[in-house]
């Protein structure tokens, strides 16, 4: 299958989790307050709009979530099976200094009071809200030509606690921003090897769930 040329489907079709790519050149205000507005115009449960950005520049604190996550990295490849280590060995994880620009999206479960229209039966739309908000920065990012990387290698107390969030917000993600001198054709864990793309076919089921290749 084919995407129609259209400038929405160009930037799916670009948009990369980027981590080595980052030139460490600042995001001018308005591209920043543009692709942030992107992100605020999420759809949301009940609109909550449970969503909050922090936008992390400080160079120690960056240095300092950035040597967090290289512990967790290691803590991972210490557990992989030898095969999978040797492959996991030369992936990069994160661009958190290079970028030069840390994005926190937080989640708060208490936006919009007890009784949130549509978050009765399924409490987790909360959740899905705010990473709604995430996938619109990062294609707002990809179209405005920035690089976007979501780090996930970090334990979530200390993130809450490097950025002072109050017990009841959530870090759903930290994502370096910035200008890119390139971004790769192809994804890095596939370019890699450390997973092959999965086809559509294999994820479309008629009526009710049947196997599929694991």
């Amino acid at each position: 299958m084919t995407e129609p040329s259209t400038p929405f489907y160009d930037v799916v079709r670009a948009r990369r989790d980027v981590r080595a790519e980052f030139t460490g050149e600042p995001v001018e205000p308005d591209v920043l307050e543009r692709v942030l507005a992107a992100a605020h115009a999420a759809p949301s449960v009940g609109m909550t709009q449970p969503w909050d950005f922090i936008l992390v520049r400080a160079p120690q604190t960056l240095r300092r979530f950035a040597s967090h996550v290289a512990e967790k990295r290691v803590e991972f490849g210490a557990s992989l099976p030898a095969d999978r280590a040797a492959t996991f060995a030369p992936i990069k994880v994160e661009g958190i200094t290079e970028s030069g620009l840390g994005v926190v999206v937080t989640h708060d479960r208490t936006r919009g009071g007890d009784h949130v229209l549509g978050r009765a039966t399924v409490a987790d739309t909360g959740v899905f809200s705010t990473v709604l908000a995430v996938q619109n920065l990062w294609l707002a990012a990809t179209a405005e030509g920035l690089g976007v990387g979501w780090v996930s290698f970090y334990d979530e107390p200390v993130l809450g606690e490097l950025v002072r969030l109050p017990e009841h917000v959530r870090p759903i993600a930290w994502l370096c921003v910035g200008r890119v001198a390139a971004v790769q054709a192809v994804p890095d864990l596939e370019r890699l090897g450390w997973r092959a793309r999965r086809p559509l076919a294999e994820a479309v089921h008629a009526e009710r769930w049947s196997p599929r290749p694991s």
